[in-house]
């Protein structure tokens, strides 16, 4: 099954203006933990921040760069356009008494393909959708992680083509509402995270990466041989794919799907615990070796941040 089907989203990788109001919302607001930060590999000067349960597992992480002085990013056809988290049956309406609680207005509950859900951004624009699933079980409200993510797209016929017969995804609703046309493809497995919504909007927009924009959505390999096996798949299929690259918690491969929406297939191991211990990742800045012995002048350019209890 793992090498005939993707299981789910690994990661979301997002950007958003300050690392103090994106740490604040996802631990005080969504109820995350901080599970990881770091620093962006490509520029050691910008935190790369990761969110998710508990255990840091795949399928709940959502990382983000954090630009102080970002611009507005703005969702457009070619771009992952919205991050959907599961809810446990039930667990909507305890959601909207916290929201409400914390002065965040959301749009809702609606129902979508069958599911109630809500939506609304956090302070930097990313649009966030809760949803309650159809096929829904008790959980702890903050650990249930990822629904599916939406990617807004101009055409679907090529898209779907990859979802289908590359990953292994099957078509599972389909309906014409008043955000435009939206088809979604979901894991057999139906796991964390196992469904993608493609967009069709009505809308007229130029999307732009600023932030709230979404960067890239990561797949699920379980292991190193199946990321490779997907490698070889992927690139089989006429997509010029990258050589696999050490992001010291997993290691990734990288290529645009026909929509032009970034896509990458991370390996589960070796995990966020690799370098911390599980009890107490997120409370340090760690970094990758090849930045270690430049500590110093890195912790002076990272603005602070205060994680909250």
């Amino acid at each position: 099954m793992s090498e005939t089907v993707i299981p789910g989203i690994h990661h979301v990788t997002a950007i958003s203006g300050s690392p103090q109001e994106n740490v604040d919302f996802y631990i005080k607001t969504l109820r995350q933990r901080l599970v990881k930060k770091t620093v962006n590999f490509d520029d050691p000067g910008t935190y790369h921040l990761y969110y998710g349960n508990n255990d840091g597992a795949p399928g709940t992480i959502l990382t983000f760069f954090p630009f102080v002085d970002a611009g507005p990013g703005r969702a457009g056809p070619g771009m992952a356009s919205a991050v959907a988290y599961g809810v446990p049956l039930g667990g909507l309406d305890l959601w909207m008494d916290h929201l409400a609680e914390e002065a965040i207005d959301f749009q809702g509950p609606s129902v979508r393909l069958g599911e109630r859900y809500i939506t609304f951004t956090d302070p930097h624009g990313l649009s966030i959708d809760l949803i309650e699933p159809m096929n829904a079980g008790p959980s702890e409200l903050h650990d249930t992680g990822f629904h599916s993510v939406t990617l807004w797209l101009d055409e679907t016929d090529k898209t779907a083509k990859l979802l289908t017969d590359t990953f292994g995804y099957e078509q599972v609703g389909h309906e014409r509402g008043a955000e435009g046309e939206r088809i979604r493809f979901q894991s057999p497995g139906q796991g964390r995270g196992s469904a993608v919504d493609l967009l069709v909007s009505d809308a007229a927009s130029l999307g732009r990466q600023g932030a709230g924009s979404i960067h890239h959505v990561a797949f699920r390999a379980e292991t190193d041989e199946i990321q490779k096996h997907w490698q070889d798949r992927v690139r089989a299929a006429g997509f010029d794919v990258t050589p696999v690259i050490d992001r010291q918690y997993f290691n990734a491969i990288y290529f645009r799907e026909p929509g032009g929406v970034l896509f990458e297939i991370a390996t589960d191991p070796p995990g966020f615990d690799r370098d911390e211990p599980a009890a107490t990742m997120g409370e340090k800045l760690m970094l990758p070796s090849q930045y270690e012995g430049r500590r110093q002048r890195i912790e002076e350019i990272l603005p602070p941040i205060k994680v909250p209890a």
